[in-house]
């Protein structure tokens, strides 16, 4: 499970990190620390969000 969690991590960490990224710029966040920030957010956001999909797909198996 740790290895497709991991590939999974790759793909959920960027687009959750982009996604807050982007919200923050509409926002009107344009400088370096929001954006620093609300990225950092994404990456730890990602984990338990990385930690179901990879269990619901294993269940599915």
């Amino acid at each position: 499970m740790m290895r497709l969690a991991s590939i999974l991590y790759s793909l959920i960490s960027t687009t959750l990190a982009g996604s807050f990224i982007i919200a923050a710029l509409v926002m009107g966040y344009d400088t370096l620390q929001p954006i620093l920030l609300v990225a950092a957010a994404g990456f730890i956001a990602a984990l338990p969000v990385t930690w179901f999909v990879a269990k619901a797909m294993m269940e599915s198996e």
